[in-house]
This record gives C-alpha cells, sequence and structure tokens, in this order.
C-alpha cells in the first residue's frame, strides 16, 4: 500500500534539521560529479598530474608507502636527477588507497575513480563540519554554514580534484570535531580518533599546523583544567611524531623532494600592496566570496560571544598561513583550500547574525520585517554563488585536448616500458596522459636518449620537433600532433 503523509507531516519533515542535512549532502554530491570525467588538463592540471601519477605507477608496479614514484623523470621540481621518478612529498596513503582498488577491478578508469574518491571525502568534511559547529553553537548555524561549504563555487571545485586538499580538508575538519567531543564528552575514544586524524591530517599537508590557535581556543573554552591532564601533552607530540618520521625517512630521496623554499617569500611579496590584493580581494573577496560575502563577513561584529572567539582563533590561524606562506599563497589558490571551513562559518554566522539585525531594525519601521531581512539575507547568499561560480566556472575547462588524444595513441603504441620526451613547458600534465615515465620538456634530447628517452610526442610542431623529424623515424604524425621513435635514425633505415 502507498504510504500517505499528509501536510503537517511533511512540514515536520522538511523542518528537521537531519532531513535538511541529509538533502544538503545529496545536492552536493550531484554538483561535485560536475565534469567529472573531464582529463586531467584543466586548472591546476599540473598538480592534479603529479598526485595522479603516483596512484598509477602504484597500480602497475605495485604499492609501495615509503618510495612513492611519479612520471616525471626530470631534474625540474628538485634540481636533481630523477632517474626513478620518486615523489617524496605527502604521505601516499590515498595514492595507495586508491591504486589498491584500480589493482582489484583494473577495468576502472583512473581519474574518475581518483576524482569519485575526492568527492566522498569532500562529503566527510561536510557531515564532520556540521558536528563540529552544532557542538559549539546551534544547528541553525551548523546547516547554515554547511550549506556554504557546500556549495561554494570554489569550495564545489577543490572537492572533486586529485589532490591532497579534499582529504587533507577531511581529516581537518575531523579531528576539531572529535576533539571537541572529547573535550565536552570525556570520551576517551574520541581523542584518539582526533590525533589519528591530525596526524593524518599533517601528513597530506603540514599547513594544518596553522591551525592551532584553533586548537588551542577549543581546549580552554571547554576544559578549563587542561594543562593537568597528560593527555593534552601527548596530544601534539603523538600528531606531529609521523610527520617527523615521514620528513627525515625522505630526506633520503633529494631528487624525489621538490624545490619549497619559494613558498615563504622568495619574490618579496609578504606585506605588499600584491600580497593584501591577491589574498583579501582576489581570492577571499571575490573568488570564494563572490563580493557580497563581505557583507556577511563583516556582519560577524555584531555580536561577539564564544563562537566570534573561536572565530577570531580561526582567522588568526589563517592570517599566520598566510603571512608565513606568502609567495606559495598568492601563486596558487588551492592553498586557500585550508581556510573553507573558517569561511565557511563566517559566512553562516553573518547571514544569521544579520538577518537577526535587519528584523529587529525593521520591526520598528514597516511591516514584514522577517520577509524582507530573510529577501535580503538570501538575495547576498545568491549573489555569492553566482558571482562565485563565474569566477570558478573557467575552473572545468580543458584547453588542450590535443595533449589527451596525443597521449591515448602513444599508450596505445608504445611498449610500456618506454620512456617519452612530452614537452611542455615543464608541465606534467601532457606526459601523464601518455601513461609513461619521461620528461616534461624538450631541449638537451641526446642527454635524455643517454638516460634511456626512446620516444618525442609533440604538439606544437615546433623546431626541435622539424629537427627530430628529420634525424629519427615518426611513428605517427597528424594535424594535432607527431610520436617520433628516438630509438630508430633515418639514415639507418635509409641504408
Amino acid at each position: 500500500m502507498p504510504i500517505k503523509i499528509g501536510w503537517s507531516q511533511a512540514l515536520k519533515l522538511v523542518q528537521n534539521h537531519k532531513f535538511q542535512l541529509i538533502i544538503i549532502i545529496l545536492l552536493a554530491f550531484f554538483i561535485r560529479l560536475y565534469r567529472i570525467t573531464n582529463p586531467v588538463l584543466d586548472w591546476h592540471a599540473f598538480r592534479q598530474a603529479d598526485t595522479a601519477s603516483v596512484t598509477y605507477r602504484y597500480s602497475q608496479e605495485g604499492i609501495n608507502l615509503l618510495e612513492p614514484k611519479y612520471h616525471d623523470l626530470s631534474n625540474i621540481q628538485s634540481g636533481l636527477e630523477n632517474p626513478e621518478g620518486h615523489r617524496m612529498v605527502e604521505f601516499p596513503i590515498i595514492n595507495a588507497l586508491i591504486a589498491g582498488l584500480l589493482i582489484t577491478f583494473p577495468q576502472l578508469d583512473i581519474v574518475v575513480t581518483s576524482r569519485f574518491f575526492s568527492v566522498l571525502f569532500s562529503l566527510g568534511t561536510l557531515l564532520a563540519f556540521y558536528w563540529l559547529i552544532k557542538q559549539i553553537s546551534y544547528k541553525k548555524l551548523a546547516l547554515v554554514s554547511t550549506s556554504f561549504l557546500a556549495f561554494l563555487p570554489f569550495s564545489v571545485y577543490y572537492s572533486r580534484v586529485i589532490l591532497p586538499e579534499p582529504f587533507m580538508l577531511f581529516f581537518s575538519t575531523l579531528s576539531l570535531a572529535t576533539l571537541t567531543a572529547y573535550l565536552k564528552q570525556q570520551k576517551l575514544i574520541y581523542w584518539w580518533l582526533s590525533w589519528v586524524s591530525l596526524a593524518l591530517g599533517l601528513l597530506l599537508k603540514p599547513f594544518i599546523a596553522f591551525l592551532g590557535p584553533v586548537y588551542m581556543t577549543l581546549i580552554m573554552l571547554y576544559d578549563s583544567k587542561f594543562y593537568k591532564k597528560i593527555y593534552f601533552y601527548l596530544y601534539p607530540i603523538l600528531a606531529f611524531v609521523p610527520l617527523a618520521v615521514w620528513r627525515l625517512w625522505i630526506a633520503n630521496f633529494p631528487q624525489g623532494i621538490p624545490a619549497s623554499d619559494w613558498l615563504l617569500n622568495i619574490d618579496g611579496i609578504r606585506f605588499r600592496p600584491a600580497w593584501f590584493r591577491w589574498l583579501f580581494w582576489e581570492r577571499i573577496t571575490k573568488l570564494i566570496s563572490g563580493v557580497a560575502g563581505i557583507f556577511l563577513i563583516l556582519a560577524n561584529v555584531i555580536n561577539r560571544n564564544r563562537i566570534f572567539l573561536i572565530l577570531a582563533s580561526w582567522w588568526v590561524g589563517i592570517l599566520g598561513f598566510f603571512i608565513v606562506i606568502a609567495t606559495g599563497n598568492v601563486r596558487h589558490d588551492y592553498y586557500q583550500v585550508l581556510i573553507l571551513p573558517c569561511i565557511s562559518l563566517t559566512l553562516g554566522r553573518g547571514s544569521l547574525l544579520l538577518y537577526d539585525y535587519l528584523t529587529q531594525q525593521l520591526r520598528k519601521r514597516v511591516g514584514f520585517s522577517r520577509i524582507i531581512s530573510g529577501s535580503i539575507v538570501v538575495l547576498l547568499s545568491l549573489t555569492i554563488f553566482i558571482i562565485g561560480w563565474f569566477q570558478v566556472k573557467g575552473f572545468y575547462n580543458v584547453n588542450n585536448w590535443e595533449y589527451l588524444r596525443a597521449g591515448q595513441e602513444a599508450d596505445q603504441l608504445l611498449p610500456p616500458e618506454s620512456k617519452v620526451i612530452a614537452p611542455a613547458m615543464g608541465d606534467t600534465m601532457f606526459l601523464f596522459q601518455t601513461r609513461r615515465n619521461g620528461w616534461p620538456i624538450g631541449h638537451h634530447i641526446e642527454e635524455k636518449i643517454e638516460l634511456g628517452a626512446t620516444h618525442y610526442i609533440t604538439t606544437s610542431f615546433d623546431k626541435e620537433a622539424a629537427q627530430l623529424e628529420k634525424k629519427f623515424i615518426t611513428v605517427k604524425k597528424t594535424s594535432e600532433y607527431m610520436i617520433i621513435d628516438l630509438t630508430s635514425y633515418r639514415n639507418q633505415q635509409d641504408e
């Protein structure tokens, strides 16, 4: 028999916070599937290709957590020759997890599978974030803030990329949520979950350490006698030890460690006008908050309570992150993924405070104060999403489809052990499409041949390609690309 639901029951269901959270999660899931099948040739494809490359080599060569490798054999990233292609950055636990699935189900596509994992973990971040805010505040704020985290266009895009960021955000948010649960309920299981989550997050991105002020504020607010407990002192030690051990280990492979000094302030941009402009206007105001979000951010000063203190400590940590990692934050917008929970809570709290403030002010002068104030807040929120979308929509575009077609052809024609040169100005996104180890840049071809290069794949038809075409046998040439066999000279064939 069909189940009949009356209007009153339907209204109660719609007003139920759990039901509303489920709807948010479902909508968040479906919008994150947008262009999920695109090749790794979209925004920040070079970093996505490097991450996906580790997973691919694991799936082909077996999983070795202590020696992750990728396709790039050049000296571009570390300044040292890297003949084995070592990639010693984040601890490759996520790569190993996805590779294990690909080994078990080889019919799965590595790009779609990797992105789908990012999506699933981003949904976990939404749940952890909702739990965190509900514990430190109330359900309505948790729901509204989670909505911003779920639907901000910048957040949506970086929830389905092949990067460590979606996983880092999950573990850091879960760590904060479980720490709060431990402080309020004193259940040791939450303490264990919190430091394990923090340790995993740090192994993926040490930048989580900049959230230290948030951890300290939560501890001081919810456990006044924390300094008497050994758990308080063990917590940071246990969380940072795995990172320290990993860093000591990867020091054995300097050729696989990308240069990182430039992230700090190599160009002297810190505190210069360009630093303020890029981080606080171009990124926070325009890209993430869609301009209109500035009104909701400023509305947070209306009420300075306990939540305001937690939020302020969060912003202190973010400001420290911007100051220390000055050049890295300016050059790469994906570094700002770390601040998304803070931004979302700021926007969520600001929207509710602005609604209450406008309602109180309008009630003295006009009728329908709640409708008017609600309409203003909704209009501001819609403006955030609309402007944010126009800022982000280009991130999904693929501008080099010829890289994909050339790479697929090379993958079909060349032996798996081939080492290729796929020039793209040092960008590894083209090299990744070939599914072969090699070099993402041309020049010094003879040296690369001595290092094992067997084929040259190009889409540019420049002077270098023309010279190589005259000297070596062409495997295939179309209007878009050319594949040259560097092991077969033309004069040898003529003889």
